[in-house]
């Protein structure tokens, strides 16, 4: 057996945001944000991946949203590469969902608790070796919560995971292991098998019940993001070499020439003059948007549109 990796936006989506992902979704949010205790017994998932469209799946920044039985909203992301200013992506995706809740005239009496779950390929907090930290609006002093729980977020830094397959105890050690390691078993073991839910999961990231057009998709998500790695990594490797203000100029200039090497291959050399000029009036943050936006391009036109 060989299983796509879920770290990928086509993988999560097609694992955790199917028609039939719902009990899989139950068990991995109560496992991550309950400590595996079944406070969560039904949702509704939202935007559901299509099978017929993979095509045409575009990057987003909410990978699978739900809504609890209690009527909370999840936002539920998977974040492979440390992009410029994740960190406030993340605050704005969650005020936003508690924000569009109300219809107008609506009171806020009808606004319900928002979770964002966020995991990472990345660590994010250097302050603490812990692999699941979880905020919440809390007094600066005294540290009493503000009333209910209204917003929360909630990060799992895969890097910081340290068990092997014999070390798992726990369901949400269990569902942390298959994020970070699905694509590196051969079996399913009889330990991920115990949980029904995850043994469904590894079925559906099972790459012998994949479509052609489904394996195609993975593996082109793979390599771009391969390479995004790899723009990102050496653009600000670049930046430290040359110093602060300076490296920032190499490091722009190092992402435009592996932005319109990527371009001109994917569009046979059709790269107009015109939209190269555009490209180097951006800044790094919009350069780093259109990297990964590159993907979804079908046309020169596209390409267009997003620059305007």
């Amino acid at each position: 057996m060989r299983f796509i990796s879920p770290k990928t936006d086509f993988a999560f989506k097609k694992i955790f945001g199917s028609t039939e992902s719902k009990d899989i979704l139950i068990s991995f949010l109560n496992a991550l944000i309950y400590n595996g205790e079944s406070v969560i017994q039904d949702l509704e998932i939202i935007d559901q991946y299509n099978p017929g469209d993979t095509m045409s799946l575009k990057d987003s920044s909410l990978d699978v949203k739900a809504i609890l039985n209690d009527g909370s909203n999840v936002i539920i992301e998977m974040q492979v590469l440390n992009v410029l200013a994740f960190e406030k992506r993340v605050v704005y995706n969650l005020c936003k969902t508690y924000g569009n809740q109300l219809k107008n005239g609506e009171g806020y009496r009808k606004l319900k608790p928002v979770i964002s779950l966020t995991i990472t390929d990345f660590e994010m907090f250097e302050e603490t070796a812990k692999y699941i930290n979880h905020f919440v609006f809390k007094e600066k002093d005294q540290l009493f919560d503000y009333r209910d729980e209204e917003v929360a977020m909630i990060f799992v830094e895969l890097p910081k995971f340290p068990k092997e397959l014999e070390d798992l105890e726990t369901i949400t050690d269990k569902w942390i292991y298959f994020m970070k390691s699905a694509p590196s078993l051969d079996i399913i073991p009889n330990t991920l098998a115990e949980i029904k839910e995850i043994k469904q999961a590894l079925n559906i990231a099972n790459q012998a019940n994949l479509s052609r057009k489904e394996l195609e998709e993975v593996h082109k998500r793979e390599f771009f993001l391969e390479d995004r790695t790899g723009e990102v990594l050496l653009a600000r490797e670049e930046g430290l070499q040359e110093g602060r203000q300076e490296g920032l100029e190499v490091g722009k200039l190092s992402m435009q020439r592996l932005i319109l090497g990527q371009l001109e291959r994917k569009f046979l050399g059709e790269v107009t003059e015109k939209i190269t000029e555009n490209i180097q009036q951006l800044s790094m943050e919009r350069l780093e948007d259109l990297g990964g936006a590159i993907l979804s391009f079908i046309s020169l036109e596209d390409l267009s549109n997003w620059l305007e």
